[in-house]
């Protein structure tokens, strides 16, 4: 318990007290990082998947509104950005947002203590309308948001507003854009809001941030990418990405060949049905949304059709958030998805991760493979199949 007084030295005794009521201890990740966050720098953290990254960042980030609501009524602007590459992550987080922070204003009450409620909300492609004029009205202090939807709010002089006093942006499986077109889309955004800070607060610095990601090659040339044009490199907190996995390569009975016949198909459903029902959740990875379709349809012939979910990019909100719900719930078996479940979201407790033919780099395995076993001290379970 000394170790874990020493490594929340930094927090307020209701921050503190709640998080070693629900871990205990923090991981290497959360001990690493939080001196150089605290401290105000630049951070960039490299850890497994699973290993307390996104709360690495936030719990520092909430520990300063903490103390601001106490000492006086909270900012009505965003204060924390955080920035998923993935719509479905972004509503995940806002989700687990909601345990720390309904967990310390229940305990600040036990405590006598009165503390206004921190606010949180989520700005997507997937959020309705009535959503999006009530946060402008209404400012969250932490923003949940995408590449894409930051763009649109650094254009409108409303929108302007409510992020002119961000203080922390934090980029999530920052991995995921560093090397493409959103990537540079995404640097530009960093690059407006920075200037849109500095212009509403001559004098100060421009807000701190934080990179997080289970598989950047090379971090220095990532960290290049969260510094920007104007700043020093950040501090890289590098505990690597090494987990002890439970692996193994499944073949259909048929001779491989250019293509993958019916019979080798037929194969692969019944193998992955066998696997659904020995374990309380499996997640499928396939590479198209076709596929998609496809392979759940035949498992659910074959383990039933409640027990099977479909997840990808061309399903409604609606539906996709339907299939997490039924997976995290224990109501779907098995899910079948394309890479829209492919980063940091919780969606419960999953047992096995299939992978159906390539998955196209080392990197994409391990993120996808790492969605089994997603807790603390759990041993990921994959299986890859090949098909060709």
């Amino acid at each position: 318990m000394a170790v874990t007084t020493h490594a929340l030295d930094w927090a307020h005794p209701l921050v503190r007290d709640w998080f070693v009521d629900r871990f205990g201890s923090p991981t290497e990740p959360q001990e690493q990082g939080w001196p150089h966050i605290v401290a105000g720098r630049d951070v960039l953290i490299s850890a497994p998947t699973g290993s307390g990254k996104t709360l690495a960042a936030f719990l520092a980030c909430i520990d300063r509104l903490v103390r601001q609501g106490i000492e006086g009524p909270l900012p009505d602007h965003v204060t924390v950005l955080y920035v998923s590459p993935l719509k479905a992550l972004g509503n995940d987080i806002h989700k687990n947002l909601e345990i720390p922070l309904l967990g310390i204003l229940d305990l600040a009450v036990r405590s006598g203590m009165d503390l206004p409620e921190i606010c949180t909300a989520v700005r997507s492609g997937d959020t309705l309308a009535p959503e999006r004029r009530a946060m402008l009205k209404k400012p969250p202090q932490i923003l949940v948001t995408t590449p894409e939807s930051l763009y649109i709010l650094l254009t409108a002089a409303k929108s302007r507003a409510i992020l002119q006093h961000v203080e922390t942006v934090i980029v999530d499986e920052i991995h995921a854009v560093a090397d493409d077109k959103r990537g540079a889309h995404l640097a530009l955004s960093l690059e407006r809001l920075d200037a849109l800070v500095q212009g509403a607060n001559p004098g100060r610095r421009p807000a701190v941030r934080i990179g997080l990601s289970a598989t950047q090659n090379p971090i220095e040339e990532v960290a290049r990418y969260l510094a920007g044009s104007e700043r020093d490199l950040p501090v890289i907190v590098d505990v690597g990405n090494r987990r002890a996995m439970d692996l193994a390569v499944e073949v259909p009975a048929g001779e491989l060949g250019p293509v993958a016949s019916e019979e080798m198909w037929g194969d692969v459903y019944n193998r992955i049905a066998e696997l659904a029902l020995e374990h309380r959740s499996t997640l499928v990875f396939v590479n198209t949304r076709r596929l998609v379709e496809r392979l759940a349809h035949h498992l659910a012939e074959r383990v039933g059709e409640e027990a099977v979910a479909a997840h990808h990019g061309s399903l409604s909100r609606k539906l996709r958030l339907a299939a997490e719900k039924r997976l995290k719930s224990g109501e779907a078996r098995v899910m079948v998805a394309t890479a829209s479940l492919e980063l940091g979201i919780d969606i419960g407790m999953v047992d096995l991760v299939c992978q159906i033919s390539s998955p196209r780099s080392i990197g994409v395995a391990l993120q996808r493979i790492g969605r089994a076993g997603h807790w603390r001290g759990a041993v990921p379970k994959g299986r890859l199949f090949a098909m060709t």
